[in-house]
C-alpha cells in the first residue's frame, strides 16, 4: 500500500527502504543499500575519479525549490566535475541532512529527480547517510567516475598557443536566477514564457554534456567545469597552468534567449560571464587538436565553441576583449563562498 504523500516519513530504516534503496537496486556493490559499506569497483585497465560537492538550501538552490529538481541538480553538479576530467560516471554515494521529517511526496519528488540524473548520466546511488540537522536542508554527493589509465585531464596542463573552448552556452544559469529573484523582468526584456522557463531550467536543472568525455580524453590539454563564473575559473586553469588567457567575449556563446535580456538591457555580459552556474567544459586544447575536438564533439552532439587562445605567461593574467577588442572591466571575476551572495 503507497505512503500517505502528506504524512511525514518516520523511521530512518524505513526512509532508506522506500526511497534510497530502489535507486541504488541496479548496483551491485551497493548490496541494497544493506551494509555499512560500498564496493565501487573500477573496469580493468581503468583509474577511479572522485569528486564531492554539496548543495545548501538558500546558498545553491531556493528555499521551496521543486524537490525534483533538487535531486537532479545535487547529482548533476558532481557529475559535471567527473565529465570535465573526461571521466565515466560509475556510481555516488548520498548524504541528506534534513530539518524536519518530510513528507512523502517531497521524498518520492526528490528520489524522482535523482532517478532522472541517473538514468542521464549512467551512474547509481551505492550508499551514504540520512541525518536530522537544525540547519537548511543540505545533500552532499560523493561521485565516481573511471577513466583509461592515464588519460585524467588535468586543470593544469594547458600551454600557450591552445584555443580555449566551452561547451553549450554561457549566463543561462544566472538569468534564471535573476528571474526568481525578479519575476518582472521577463516583462521588461519582452520574455515569452517558454524563454523564461528555459533560462530558469539552466539553474535549477543543469546538464553537463556527458557525450564530450571521450573527446576531452583524446584531445584537451586541460580542462575543468564551469561552476563559479567562466571568468573566475578560466582564471584558475591558468593559474595552474603557469599560463595566461585571453577570450574574446564576442565569441563565447549565447542563447537566444540570454540575447534577449541583453538586448533590452536586463543585464550585462560582464555579468553573464562571471555569475557561475553553468556546468559546461572549459576546454584548452592544441591547436594540431582543434577539428578532431570539433568533430567528435559534433557526432556526439555536444556543442563546442572556440572562444580565446591561451598566452605564454601567468603575468599576463586572464582578460577578455569586447567587440571593439577593448579589454573589459569586471567588478567581480565569479561566485566565491565568503563573499555573500544567497540564492535566497
Amino acid at each position: 500500500m503507497p505512503s500517505d504523500p502528506n504524512k511525514p516519513a518516520t523511521g530512518e530504516e524505513a526512509l532508506i527502504a522506500e526511497y534510497w534503496a530502489p535507486l541504488a537496486a541496479a548496483y551491485p556493490g551497493a548490496f541494497a543499500l544493506k551494509d555499512d559499506c560500498a564496493v565501487i569497483a573500477s573496469p580493468a585497465g581503468t583509474e577511479l575519479v572522485v569528486t564531492t560537492d554539496a548543495l545548501i538550501e538558500g546558498v545553491h538552490f531556493l528555499p521551496g525549490e521543486d524537490a525534483s529538481a533538487i535531486g537532479w541538480k545535487a547529482l548533476a553538479v558532481n557529475v559535471s566535475d567527473l565529465v570535465a576530467k573526461g571521466a565515466e560516471p560509475l556510481a555516488y554515494l548520498m548524504s541528506i541532512a534534513l530539518p524536519a521529517a518530510p513528507d512523502h511526496a517531497w521524498l518520492r519528488s526528490f528520489a524522482a529527480g535523482l532517478r532522472s540524473a541517473q538514468a542521464a548520466f549512467g551512474c547509481h546511488l551505492a550508499g551514504g547517510d540520512t541525518d536530522r540537522t537544525p540547519g537548511p536542508l543540505t545533500v552532499s554527493i560523493t561521485a565516481f567516475g573511471s577513466v583509461p589509465s592515464g588519460t585524467f585531464v588535468r586543470r593544469s596542463a594547458a600551454r600557450a598557443g591552445d584555443h580555449v573552448y566551452v561547451s553549450g552556452t554561457i549566463g543561462d544559469a544566472t538569468l534564471g536566477l535573476a528571474l526568481a529573484h525578479d519575476p518582472g523582468l521577463s516583462q521588461r526584456c519582452n520574455l515569452e514564457r517558454a524563454a523564461c522557463e528555459a533560462l530558469t531550467g539552466r539553474f535549477s536543472r543543469p546538464s553537463p554534456p556527458v557525450g564530450l568525455v571521450p573527446a576531452l580524453r583524446a584531445c584537451a590539454s586541460a580542462s575543468m567545469d564551469i561552476s563559479d563564473g567562466l571568468m573566475k575559473d578560466l582564471e584558475r586553469m591558468c593559474r595552474a597552468s603557469s599560463v595566461g588567457g585571453l577570450i574574446e567575449a564576442a565569441r563565447v556563446p549565447i542563447s537566444p534567449p540570454a540575447r534577449a535580456v541583453l538586448a533590452a538591457r536586463g543585464a550585462t555580459l560582464a555579468e553573464l560571464l562571471t555569475g557561475g552556474e553553468d556546468y559546461e567544459v572549459l576546454a584548452s586544447v592544441p591547436v594540431a587538436r582543434t577539428e578532431d575536438f570539433e568533430r567528435r564533439a559534433q557526432r556526439a552532439g555536444v556543442h563546442v565553441t572556440r572562444i580565446g587562445s591561451i598566452t605564454g605567461q601567468i603575468d599576463d593574467g586572464v582578460r577578455a576583449l569586447d567587440q571593439s577588442g577593448n579589454p573589459m572591466i569586471f567588478t567581480k571575476t565569479g561566485w566565491d563562498h565568503f563573499q555573500r551572495r544567497d540564492a535566497q
